[in-house]
């Protein structure tokens, strides 16, 4: 036992190190960073396999170091690793492992290549930190790593303006929710005197009246979940994050960052169970952000942006089962959407760089019988978000709308049949526009200028990988995971089988978006076009994504500039400036009157002896 928690320290050290070594070698060596850092991160997977197959139940605790010590305040550097870390690390170190190598392939030609795979595996590491925290503040420290790993990598091209905006979007939007997050771990230390996570368990299961304060810092918690996992209203910078390089969309998107909310609430089920208006207003601000999301995404025509939408609004989902109070259904729909929007996201990367960077759907067309594995891999992952029988997507939102109708949380219960028919629109609308998106893509007649080919095998082994988890997995995990996870979260039910027809049955409302997507986009290919004129105000709503960026600059950002400029011009230039240059001025003056007696005359210099000896002398005399 004690062999085993010594490796914990290893899993985020692989990363940590291969950062280091990346930058530094591969400054010389370009082409090893790649390598290198891939290296790293396989070594972390390797480490959390051994762990998950050395079968032990008891949670396994390692302690390097106390962190720090004043007064009574203490804090452990400590490192937890339960059922409910080992899938969080799997996913991020397996997934992980494969978007490095994938990078190798996408980044061979950038010249800072070096600085990227450093940047991507200190946010592994980052990552990595946050999940297998004991405590908080360990928490709390791969938290904020994960959000400047995002600024580092986002605007990794910063010589672009637009790209290096969209990383402060991102870093700036996110201390907002971190300020929330901080907050609530203030709470808990004032109310119970720790903040390590089992301590937290037992103290507020021995108090579970004060639902008013869990309320609180429920409310506080979820802030800063808002933040990390784009939920409304800190939603916004999650597309823009889009200016990255597309590795590293598929790194936040689906292995790293977006998850941490959601990794975070189920953490502290044990709190969130003891506020159930919390979980009410979770529940409806999850739904909100699917479908406005999901609507959005319709009319987008760059492929990246589609898949960040989508990102949104499968987030959505999985706090639609946190809000539920189904913590299980969260994580396992986490884990499904790591497998098939990685896939998603790599495959539109292997698009763009077989078409030579271009991102627009309007440009594309036809690139099956170009790229056959993308489109296969893409295709797979497509019906699998749809939510088809028996792909991994099904599994997991079904389970989410089986939890949403059978939730016993009574602010809920009245709102039950309207979320769910919101929720069940929502996955009606997902499979339309993934469809639309895969048959602009690889439907049709290719329409760009570039010449298409397919990517190299760096780049298409990991899509065939991700493709088969997203084609098998969710067979095996919907009854695998429930009980892996019934020693660490609540509210776990035995998947119930049920027969083939039933489940195709089941399937129905992403089927009908699928087949209607294929018909708009491959027979009917003037109908999108009328439909989005008869509606047209709509059709501006999402194609101007519901117009929350131009809100945000009207009430916040420019009022903002405003008074800062104000600020500037009255407290800076005038107050502060003044002062100090009004000092120098005032100095600047009496020197210049005082240089006037420095004439070098012998007869003005005893003039004045004569004088001061007169003034002295009359002065003794007077007194």
């Amino acid at each position: 036992m004690e062999a085993q928690a010594y490796q914990l320290g290893l899993i985020p050290l692989f990363p940590l190190i291969g950062s280091l070594l990346a930058f530094v070698i591969g400054r010389r060596a370009k082409d090893l960073a790649g390598w290198i850092a891939t290296g790293a991160s396989a070594l972390s997977f390797a480490v959390v396999v051994n762990l998950v197959l050395s079968g032990t139940e008891e949670a396994l605790t390692f302690i390097p170091f106390t962190w720090f010590s004043v007064f009574d305040f203490s804090i452990d550097f400590s490192l937890r690793f339960d059922h409910l870390t080992a899938v969080m690390c799997l996913v991020v170190t397996g997934i992980g492992s494969l978007i490095h190598l994938y990078s190798i392939g996408y980044m061979a030609e950038d010249e800072g290549r070096h600085r990227f795979f450093s940047y991507l595996n200190l946010f592994m590491f980052s990552m990595l930190l946050l999940v297998l925290g004991g405590n908080l503040l360990v928490l709390f420290v791969g938290w904020e790593g994960v959000g400047l790993c995002s600024y580092l990598l986002i605007g990794f091209w910063f010589k672009n303006l637009s790209y290096a905006a969209a990383g402060r979007k991102a870093f700036v939007v996110n201390r907002i929710g971190d300020a929330g997050f901080l907050l609530g771990i203030f709470f808990l230390y004032r109310q119970f005197a720790t903040i390590d996570f089992v301590e937290l368990a037992q103290a507020i299961s021995a108090n579970p009246e004060q639902t008013t304060l869990y309320t609180v810092i429920a409310f506080c918690l979820f802030v800063g979940a808002t933040g990390k996992s784009a939920q409304i209203p800190l939603f916004t910078w999650l597309p823009d994050a889009m200016a990255g390089p597309t590795p590293v969309s598929a790194l936040i998107h689906a292995a790293t960052m977006v998850t941490a909310g959601v990794y975070m609430m189920a953490r502290l089920n044990f709190l969130f169970d003891l506020a159930p208006y919390a979980l009410f207003v979770v529940s409806l601000v999850a739904v909100a952000t699917a479908f406005i999301a999901a609507t959005t995404a319709i009319t987008q025509n760059d492929i990246k942006k589609v898949l960040a939408y989508s990102t949104v609004s499968q987030l959505g989902f999985m706090f639609m089962a946190v809000g539920a109070g189904a913590y299980w259904v969260a994580v396992f729909h986490l884990v499904t959407h790591a497998f098939f929007k990685a896939c998603l996201f790599l495959g539109a990367g292997s698009v763009i760089h077989g078409c030579h960077h271009e991102q627009d759907m309007r440009h594309m067309g036809g690139l099956a019988k170009y790229m056959p594995v993308t489109c296969l891999t893409y295709g797979i992952s497509t019906l699998a978000i749809a939510g088809i029988f028996p792909l991994a997507g099904y599994y997991s939102k079904h389970a989410i709308l089986e939890a949403l109708a059978h939730n016993h949380n009574v602010y809920l219960v009245s709102a039950t049949h309207f979320l769910g028919a919101v929720a069940s629109f929502t996955a009606f609308i997902t499979a339309f526009y993934m469809t639309r998106s895969f048959a602009m893509t690889f439907l049709g007649e290719y329409r760009g200028h570039a010449h298409p080919h397919e990517s190299p095998w760096k780049m298409t082994l990991p899509l065939i990988v991700l493709a088969a988890l997203a084609l098998g997995g969710g067979i095996w995990l919907v009854t695998a995971l429930p009980e892996f996870l019934s020693t660490v979260l609540p509210n776990i039910h035995e998947h119930e089988s049920a027969s083939l027809v039933e489940n195709i049955l089941a399937s129905w409302v992403g089927i009908l978006g699928v087949l209607v997507g294929l018909i708009f986009y491959t027979k009917l290919l003037s109908v999108p076009g009328q439909i989005f004129n008869a509606v047209l105000p709509l059709s501006k709503l999402s194609l101007n994504k519901y117009y929350f960026d131009e809100i945000y600059a009207a009430m916040v950002v420019r009022p903002l500039e405003s008074i800062s400029g104000l600020l500037f011009r009255v407290v800076d230039q005038s107050i502060v400036d003044g002062a100090v240059n009004g000092t120098g001025a005032i100095v600047e003056l009496s020197g210049e009157v005082a240089r006037t007696s420095q004439t070098g005359q012998v007869r003005q210099y005893a003039l004045f002896m004569f004088i001061a000896t007169l003034v002295v002398a009359l002065f003794c005399f007077v007194l």
